[in-house]
């Protein structure tokens, strides 16, 4: 299987993008396809033999034309598109200084006013032929996907357009032949005004799309072009592309890390604000990891490159970004189900508008007048950005704040969230242990027996082997090594069968806690336990202490206060849990239970109907995580592609969680305004395009109706863009 993302060019409304997703998954080995009409990209999952030859190909079957596959660094075509706006702004103006200057008294030019029909109709022509021109994208767009039976607005527009143009060129006809009368029957100015306003529409559209893609453009630029390579003892500059792995490198103070990797030399700050969101540098020595596009503050390091190009950690960000915002919500498919059926329903109205009013009032101009009205005030572009813009900027917003969603679903749950659950060690306390107190018989040497354990949990990926260091007690070879899940580690070091774990492991291996009391008192201390078997026989039991994060109790309070339920789901003992829980204010504690206990739990939670939400550290609690609707891994930031749960938290900063809410509550209100208001404008504006209102004086003609139709695209993008201030 294999998985895509195509850059597209020529959508511009929901009906483009629906009828290219469309289209693609009818095609024999894609298995899913997902069109992003304000990212203007496909992402497609297919299977082999199909190439990416054979999916650009499908595009353009499609209508529309692809550009290759998405690279982060790749920079956009640029256009003058400014320069040439105003260019026809000014053709504009002469253009309605001809045709209704008469209206309002203004001085008419010599030989080109309506006392010389043949003359002014030429010339209004020849103006009109310049913005058909201008619109010529439009049109050729409009035509393909009528022909691909994929209608969009474009075609709505062509139809419109073609149809004034038509019209008043078989009137121009009659008037070069001497019919001077026609020379009032002209909807130039029509034509114009609807080309006008539809590439004003999409200039300010382009503006606005590009703030939306802010948050992603800005994690693409966190990474420098060049770097610094030590050869021996001199310094060589190199582009980014000639950085191998193992090279070494060099940072001084104000650069930024190439690429990641692992400090050899030195120790300094480093500003990771791009990853985590926070602005206060971090201190890193020797033997721990750099992220490329972290901002040396003020010392010298040399560091070794160890994950270059597409493997880097911001190239997987900006992936899992891109990616999110090109999945679709539940909300936002039922916007494109509407929006598919929306333009036929249009080109229907607009046609039994026209033949009513020939029928009624016998007049082929108020007919053609009131057709073309129809088909452009009804776009339906504000409909098809109501929901992708909202998600675009959430899940950009989130990704500024060290919130990495894989799916923009994710954000259509967030605000349903009812109950959240948090795993103990490593996620509401720091998973940075330290052996406190050590019970054992006289049988083994203390010193010995912290060797052996350490040597095991050396293999380990638990929070809790954080506690050993090699440094401090040694370490021996591990001969066999296993996980216990929910219990412990088995070893074998130096000829000893050795156990460690919780007191599972002593039901397990059917031995009697000859340690109890020592275990109440680590317990009562706020102690995690580690019991240590030694041969099948119980030897000793370990304290192990953690530090309750400084962030955790201030995210439970709240999180309560948002009126979200609390539990702490955790395999360490009870007492120990509820020591913890009651320092932070949580109510309930369930504890001393294995992995699949913790997965059935949340599966019972959904089951009487709440919507859950699952924190822990996305490598132990993997089950659990994925059978939450939210599951939610506190990570390093530098292991995000193997990740199995739907949010990852960088750098372990729980206090996200309660603002993680707040921007799914405020993106779903936000696309239900902008639902609202697409569905307001049309529902307004129809019954008026179509004649409804006129006994009262209220009629709309196609210049009107265009810049309608623009306002309420702005209207979107606008409100859309207010969800980048959420904090």
């Amino acid at each position: 299987m294999n998985k895509v993302i195509l850059q597209i060019e020529g959508m511009s409304c929901s009906a483009c993008s629906n009828g290219l997703e469309k289209y693609l998954k009818k095609q024999k080995g894609i298995v899913e396809a997902n069109v992003n009409l304000v990212l203007a990209q496909a992402m497609i999952t297919y299977e082999e033999p199909l190439t990416i030859e054979d999916l650009n190909r499908f595009v353009e079957e499609a209508g529309f034309q692809s550009l290759g596959e998405f690279k982060p660094n790749q920079k956009e075509k640029k256009t003058n598109q400014k320069g040439i706006f105003l260019f026809y702004t000014g053709i504009l103006l002469l253009f309605l200084y001809l045709s209704m200057g008469p209206m309002v008294h203004l001085p008419s030019i010599p030989f080109w006013n309506q006392n010389h029909p043949v003359a002014y109709t030429t010339l209004l022509l020849g103006l009109t032929l310049l913005f058909l021109f201008y619109g010529r994208d439009i049109f050729m767009s409009g035509i393909k996907n009528a022909w691909h039976k994929t209608p969009n607005m474009d075609t709505l527009v062509t139809l419109g357009v073609t149809s004034s143009f038509l019209f008043s060129l078989v009137y121009s006809f009659a008037i070069w032949q001497g019919q001077f009368h026609y020379v009032h029957q002209l909807y130039y100015e029509s034509v114009v005004m609807i080309v006008y306003f539809m590439k004003l529409g999409r200039l300010i559209d382009k503006k606005s799309k590009e703030k939306t893609k802010l948050a992603i453009q800005e994690l693409v630029q966190v990474t420098p072009t060049k770097a610094l390579v030590k050869e021996g003892e001199e310094l060589r500059e190199v582009t980014i592309d000639e950085v191998h792995p193992h090279d070494q490198l060099v940072a001084k103070p104000g650069m930024k890390i190439a690429v990641d990797g692992v400090i050899t030399k030195g120790e300094t700050h480093l500003e990771e604000a791009f990853i985590t969101g926070e602005s206060v540098p971090v201190k890193k020595t020797i033997g721990e990891e750099v992220i490329a596009g972290s901002m040396n503050v003020d010392g010298y390091i040399e560091y070794e490159a160890k994950r270059i190009g597409k493997d880097s950690t911001i190239s997987e960000i900006v992936r899992l970004v891109v990616e999110a915002t090109n999945t679709k919500a539940p909300i936002g498919r039922l916007a494109d189900r509407v929006s598919s059926y929306f333009v036929p329903i249009v080109i229907g109205i607009a046609f039994l508008t026209g033949i009513g009013y020939l029928v009624l009032e016998n007049s082929i101009s108020t007919s053609m007048n009131a057709f073309v009205t129809v088909l452009v005030v009804a776009c339906p572009c504000a409909l098809g950005l109501s929901t992708p813009l909202a998600m675009v900027v959430s899940v950009g917003n989130c990704a500024k704040s060290g919130i990495l969603i894989k799916s923009s679903e994710i954000l259509e749950r967030a605000h349903k969230v009812s109950v959240v659950v948090f795993d103990k060690t490593g996620t509401l306390t720091y998973g940075n242990l330290k052996v406190d107190t050590l019970y054992h018989n006289q049988q083994y040497q203390e010193q010995e027996l912290l060797a052996w354990i350490t040597s095991i949990e050396s293999l380990s990926n638990h929070p809790i082997s954080k506690a050993f260091s090699k440094e401090d007690y040694g370490i021996y070879e591990v001969t066999h090594f296993e996980t216990l899940a929910g219990m412990g580690i088995h070893g074998l070091v130096e000829k000893k069968d050795i156990y460690l774990g919780n007191e599972k492991i002593l039901e397990k291996l059917s031995l009697s806690n000859r340690y109890q009391k020592e275990a109440q008192e680590l317990v009562e201390q706020g102690d995690s336990l580690l019991y240590i078997v030694v041969n099948q026989q119980l030897v000793g039991v370990l304290g192990v202490k953690d530090i309750v994060r400084e962030d955790a109790k201030r995210t439970i309070h709240t999180l309560q206060k948002m009126g979200k339920e609390v539990i702490m789901l955790t395999g360490d003992h009870e007492k120990t849990a509820q020591l913890i829980a009651s320092s932070l204010g949580i109510q309930k504690v369930i504890s001393n239970v294995l992995p699949k206990e913790k997965t059935k739990f949340i599966q019972k939670l959904i089951q009487e109907g709440a919507v859950v939400m699952m924190v822990g550290d996305g490598i132990n609690d993997a089950p659990s995580l994925a059978s939450a609707d939210i599951g939610v891994s506190i990570h390093s930031g530098t292991d995000i592609a193997s990740d199995s749960s739907d949010v990852i938290l960088m750098k372990d900063q729980i206090e996200k969680i309660p603002l993680l809410l707040r921007i799914g509550q405020k993106t779903i209100l936000n696309i239900k305004e902008n639902l609202f208001w697409a569905f307001f404008y049309n529902i307004i504006m129809l019954p008026i395009a179509i004649g409804f209102f006129k006994p009262w004086g209220i009629t709309m003609n196609p210049m009107v109706a265009s810049l309608a139709m623009t306002c309420s695209s702005l209207t979107v993008v606008w409100n859309a863009l207010r969800l980048r201030k959420i904090s």
